[in-house]
């Protein structure tokens, strides 16, 4: 009987489960809405009971903020997130209770880092970033995750204001803090600017070039903070090619020739992985390693 792995990417807009085999290829793959915990839960856990015989671990990269501690008593829940009815959900209890295999949780943006590592032959140091609806970070430092007693939330470090935001007095739209890169770089606030959705904003717009100030600097602190390989930006936001290109412009004036770094087209890029499939792949591996553990 062939082995099987499974990975959830349990997303704020939608939950993502599949199924892959010992060369992580996909065997069967679904999506449905996040709605309430309960409802969204039982989906998932009737999707991997198909396949219960030949499952060797689950892997689950959650939106966040999540506990990650394994000594901590909230280990796999859920935490403060903004999420309406999410906050303090004990997802990996509430799954893995249905099951008796081993398990692995992280963030989504960690697995998504996971899984353009493997892609990437012999990068060892990378940083993952998601601009989306929010904003989250990976990073993975000779094969293994950045973080200490928790994961890292690079999306809420605060950043330089662009002059046009200073004049309109535009702090953001994140419920937590005034003027950090997710409420001013994230999907939302696109809208909040313009009063237009993202997708349906003309590519000329100088909106554009206020987004990518606040990516390009995220660039410039993960350059500085862990001198990675290549920075991968992934995310609805990033899916159009002249954002990439402004990034890459902005980042360069910003770093300012400071310290060297490999050629602007192949340190700033997007995902290896098409169609969002980062965390999928991340997940098999993880999952893989998790049954590994086990055994030892």
């Amino acid at each position: 009987m062939a082995k099987l792995y499974g990975s959830l990417e349990a997303g704020g807009t939608k939950f993502v489960c599949a199924v892959g085999d010992e060369n992580f290829q996909i065997v069967e793959k679904i999506q449905f809405p996040t709605t309430s915990p309960y409802e969204t839960i039982d989906k998932t856990v009737e999707f991997f009971k198909k396949f219960e015989d030949q499952l060797q671990g689950v892997a689950i990269g959650s939106f966040g903020p999540v506990d990650i501690d394994e000594n901590s008593e909230t280990y796999g829940y859920i935490t403060s997130t903004p999420k309406p009815n999410w906050s303090n959900v004990d997802l990996v209890g509430l799954i893995s209770k249905e099951f008796k295999l081993p398990f692995y949780f992280t963030t989504d943006v960690n697995s998504s880092a996971y899984g353009e590592a493997i892609m990437r032959k012999g990068v060892e140091n990378l940083v993952y970033y998601t601009i989306g609806t929010g904003i989250g970070a990976g990073t993975i430092q000779r094969a293994d995750f950045v973080g200490g007693v928790g994961h890292t939330e690079a999306g809420h470090v605060y950043v330089a204001p662009h002059p046009s935001d200073v004049a309109n007095d535009f702090h953001g739209t994140c419920p937590f803090h005034r003027g950090c890169l997710e409420g001013l770089a994230a999907g939302p606030s696109l809208e909040a600017r313009t009063g237009i959705r993202g997708e349906l904003i003309d590519q000329h717009s100088e909106v554009w070039d206020i987004q990518a100030y606040y990516i390009a600097q995220a660039a410039v602190q993960a350059t500085l903070l862990y001198r990675p390989e290549v920075i991968v930006f992934g995310g609805g936001v990033m899916a159009q090619e002249h954002m990439l290109r402004r990034v890459r412009e902005k980042f360069a004036a910003l770093l300012n020739d400071y310290i060297p770094v490999p050629d602007v087209s192949e340190y700033i890029v997007t995902p290896a992985v098409s169609d969002n499939g980062s965390a999928t792949l991340g997940n098999f591996a993880l999952a893989k390693k998790a049954a590994e553990r086990l055994s030892e």
